[in-house]
C-alpha cells in the first residue's frame, strides 16, 4: 500500500460519510493510479437502496474514482490545500455488474489528457478482476475561495 486512509486525508479535501477511498495500491506519477474501496454494509445508503438487497449507488462508484483520481491530480499541486477539483463531465458510463457489501472496488484511472486546470481520465473499477464500471471523467481544478462564492446564495 502506497497511502493509507490518514494519508489520504492529508490530500483530499473529503471526508466521512463521503470519502470513497479506502487505500492506493500503485501510483506512477501524472499517468496513472490504483486505489481501493471496500464497500461495507455499514455505508448509510445501503439503508435505502435496496432494503434486503443491498447494492452501491452507480454515482457513488463514480465518485469513488473521481477522488481516486483526484488524489493523482492533486498530489502534483504544492498549493493543494487552496484548490479543489470539480468533476464537470462524466462520458461513457458503463455499470457491468453491481457492487455489494463484501467487495472491494479496484479502481485505476489513467490520464488521457491535462491542460491547465483541465484534466481528461479514463477510468475503471473491477471487482475480483470482473470490469463493474467505466467511465472517462473531465475535471477542472479551482480556487477554494472561487469555489467558496458559487456556493453562496444569490442576492
Amino acid at each position: 500500500m502506497i497511502l493509507d486512509v490518514v494519508e489520504i486525508q492529508k490530500i483530499l479535501p473529503h471526508r466521512y460519510p463521503f470519502l470513497m477511498v479506502d487505500a492506493i495500491l500503485e501510483i506512477e506519477r501524472l499517468k496513472r493510479i490504483v486505489g481501493v474501496k471496500n464497500v461495507t454494509i455499514n455505508e448509510a445508503h445501503f439503508q435505502g437502496h435496496f432494503p434486503g438487497q443491498p447494492v452501491m449507488p452507480g454515482v457513488l462508484i463514480i465518485e469513488a474514482m473521481a477522488q481516486t483520481g483526484g488524489l493523482l491530480l492533486l498530489r502534483e499541486v504544492p498549493d493543494r490545500d487552496n484548490k479543489l477539483l470539480y468533476l464537470v463531465a462524466v462520458d461513457g458510463v458503463r455499470f457491468r455488474r453491481p457492487a455489494v457489501p463484501g467487495d472491494q472496488l479496484r479502481i485505476e484511472l489513467t490520464v488521457l489528457s491535462w491542460r491547465g486546470d483541465f484534466c481528461k481520465l479514463q477510468g475503471k473499477a473491477t471487482i475480483e478482476g470482473q470490469l463493474a464500471t467505466e467511465a472517462t471523467l473531465m475535471c477542472k481544478m479551482v480556487d477554494r475561495t472561487i469555489g467558496a462564492k458559487a456556493e453562496e446564495p444569490a442576492k
